[in-house]
């Protein structure tokens, strides 16, 4: 279970090159069949559009780009380039050209899908996907609070039941597991202890 950047939600943006209309378009995904399901979406949504081209990267290292027609090398390689620059894996872009009747030449092309998949990836929200501990817990009412403030400073809170004490089940990110041991530790005068229960990827916003 290795971390990974990608994407949290949609995004799109466009511009227009030599009266060619270019939309870029990213999307989180997680199998070749969610690709297919949304690039058939798109095509019937852009069905008057020249080309519909994409690339995708997955996770596990699966990755694939569709020309629609242009040129070899001028499109989908380029949109596949850009996910690979930026290191974004479980995502695919698309971009979507409504031809205006001005040829680009195979290196406007090029820069072409190459520019309108760079702006899908800046309109959009990247995160990171991490790997953490995840661990359970026991504490009374009282002190509810603090180890839930503690828990926020290094990971996050997955679930907690009120019943007796708070059982609490969260995920702490690996590289901070020491600093949350001795905190608690501290917090608690040595009262609480917790137990580690696997692993469990969660998004981080990318600068964590």
């Amino acid at each position: 279970m290795k971390s990974y950047k990608t994407v949290k939600a949609i995004a799109s943006d466009e511009f227009t090159e030599k009266r060619s209309r270019f939309i870029g378009t990213i999307v989180p995904v997680t199998s070749e069949q969610e690709v297919q399901e949304f690039v058939t979406k798109l095509k019937k949504e852009h069905h008057d559009a020249r080309h519909n081209v994409y690339a995708f990267v997955l996770k596990d290292g699966t990755c694939r780009y569709s020309e629609d027609g242009e040129p070899q090398g001028t499109a989908g390689m380029p949109i596949l380039n850009v996910l690979k620059k930026n290191q974004l894996e479980d995502c695919l872009i698309t971009v979507t050209r409504y031809f205006g009747g001005i040829l680009l030449g195979t290196g406007g092309l090029t820069r072409a899908y190459t520019h309108a998949a760079a702006l899908a990836v800046e309109a959009s929200k990247p995160q990171m996907m991490k790997t953490c501990k995840e661990i359970e817990l026991y504490t009374d009412y009282g002190a509810f609070n603090g180890v839930q403030t503690l828990i926020l400073n290094y990971g996050k809170v997955l679930d907690s039941q009120f019943e007796e004490q708070v059982a609490i089940k969260a995920a702490i990110l690996p590289e901070h597991m020491e600093a949350f041991s001795k905190d608690l530790t501290e917090l608690s005068a040595g009262a609480l202890t917790f137990s580690e229960c696997g692993e469990i990827l969660l998004p981080f916003e990318e600068n964590v």
